[in-house]
């Protein structure tokens, strides 16, 4: 006798079919071609960026430290001229940062996995 129990999603699969779901319940349409590893490189760079502004934040709330403890006018010059090169430094690796993990945000295959060698023939791809 076959068993026709259907095997439950595991991993990025199993997280993202209820939100699919949610989604296209919501009226926004089959959102099956949404690879979940896409769906993922997403969620990653979303988190990567509200880091990124949690640590700016912490750094504008220790400029003002610095500055309620200058004892100059030249101190508080300073402590700004610092927040500033400081700012644009980080800005720039985050910037450079988003460009990477963009660049790679339709990637066909899953980080690990090897990428498709398009002289490769494939008899299980019908798309071709």
């Amino acid at each position: 006798m076959a068993n026709t129990r259907k095997s439950k999603p595991t991993g990025a699969h199993a997280q993202m079919n209820p939100l699919l779901a949610s989604w296209q319940a919501a009226g926004l349409g089959p959102l099956n071609w949404l690879a979940p590893s896409m769906v993922e490189r997403m969620s990653d760079m979303g988190s990567e960026w509200l880091s990124f502004v949690a640590a700016r934040v912490q750094e504008d709330v220790a400029l003002q430290h610095a500055l309620l403890h200058a004892k100059t006018p030249a101190d508080a010059q300073a402590v700004q001229m610092r927040f500033l090169q400081r700012a644009v430094d980080q800005y720039s690796a985050e910037t450079g940062k988003m460009m990477e993990m963009s660049a790679h945000l339709f990637d066909p295959v899953e980080d690990g996995e090897r990428a498709a060698d398009p002289d490769d023939e494939d008899p299980e791809n019908v798309n071709v």
